[in-house]
């Protein structure tokens, strides 16, 4: 006796037709501008690091991005990569003293952190609606949740 695995009643999956590509460089550069990576005229945050729930211009949901920790990661790296050589090149050639060193550099990093925290937040949020993540896939019947199977029925 042969059992035939059992097809969930309610199962989401891509529309029949293939959605039409959108270009993640530009979907990227626009969010590195704050702008909305769809239209690339309405503004995708509402403060510091709050994106807008909506775009003001083309009405771009925005409420299921998930960003996260990512942008803080990135900016980290980024940073990092630019301070640590200046440093090493700082101390190697001129050996300036310590507290010079911290009085320059501690800032210097708080700042560029800050100043490339939003623009890398922007350009994520841009990257994944580019790519459909999350809640960007137009596609996904209301009310599913990205992962999930609902009403899965199994034969026992």
């Amino acid at each position: 006796m042969d059992r035939q695995p059992s097809i969930p009643a309610a199962t989401w999956t891509q529309a029949s037709q293939p959605l039409p590509r959108r270009d993640v460089w530009q979907a990227m550069a626009r969010g590195l501008r704050c702008r909305c990576p769809n239209c690339g005229k309405g503004k995708i945050f509402r403060a510091f690091l709050k994106v807008a729930d909506k775009c003001s211009e083309c009405g771009q949901d925005f409420s299921g991005h998930r960003a996260d920790d990512l942008p803080a990661y990135l900016v980290i790296v980024i940073v990092g990569h630019i301070i640590v050589p200046i440093v090493l090149w700082i101390e190697t050639d001129y050996a300036p003293p310590v507290p010079l060193q911290l009085a320059i550099y501690l800032p210097l990093t708080l700042i560029s952190a800050l100043l490339l925290l939003q623009p890398v937040k922007g350009a994520v949020v841009g990257l994944q609606w580019a790519f459909r993540m999350h809640g960007f896939d137009e596609s996904r019947p209301e009310g599913v949740e990205e992962g999930t199977i609902e009403n899965l029925n199994v034969a026992k």
